[in-house]
């Protein structure tokens, strides 16, 4: 009634894909297999235990869940919720669950309900959720990554004794 299947047995060996000649006149190449596209790399982790004076720059995503002091720039940051950075943030997309001191720069920003940020905000869209502590002042701009925008400086108080 019922049949063994051959799933499982042995078979002939499957023949690998042979190379494609190259065209006449091309030079000759070892491989004209298509590649595969390349996957994109996993996201670099800065652990908790981790403290790094300096800059950072990738084209890839990043994930802070350690101290920096210095300025980030990445395609995806994501600043975890015990992390904490002092330095401007350059990326397409902020997510902020931990603590930052200084300048964030993003086309998406998103301050989650543990995010404490004290300085300001260039943005193209932004979310803030509620709970999260904001200090500073937002900006919209089409294009918050370009580092010739004018962003006004925060006017000086002069020291009390200098005062008359």
């Amino acid at each position: 009634m019922f049949s063994k299947s051959k799933i499982n047995e042995p078979g002939p060996a499957a023949q690998p894909p042979q190379p494609v000649p190259p065209p006449p006149g091309a030079a000759p190449a070892a491989d004209y297999r298509p590649q595969p596209p390349k996957a994109k790399p996993p996201a670099s982790i800065l652990s908790s235990d981790l403290q790094i004076k300096g800059n950072i720059k990738t084209t890839g995503d990043l994930q802070i869940d350690g101290q920096v002091e210095g300025d980030i720039r990445a395609h995806l940051l994501t600043v975890g919720e015990g992390a904490t950075v002092r330095g401007e943030l350059m990326a397409d997309d902020v997510v902020i669950h931990g603590r930052i001191v200084g300048r964030v720069r993003g086309l998406k920003v998103r301050l989650t309900a543990t995010a404490r940020v004290e300085g300001d905000i260039i943005h193209k869209t932004i979310a803030i959720e509620s709970g999260a502590h904001f200090e500073g002042s937002v900006q919209r701009q089409d294009d918050p990554l370009n580092a010739a925008t004018k962003v006004l400086p925060k006017p000086t108080i002069p020291p009390a004794d200098s005062q008359g």
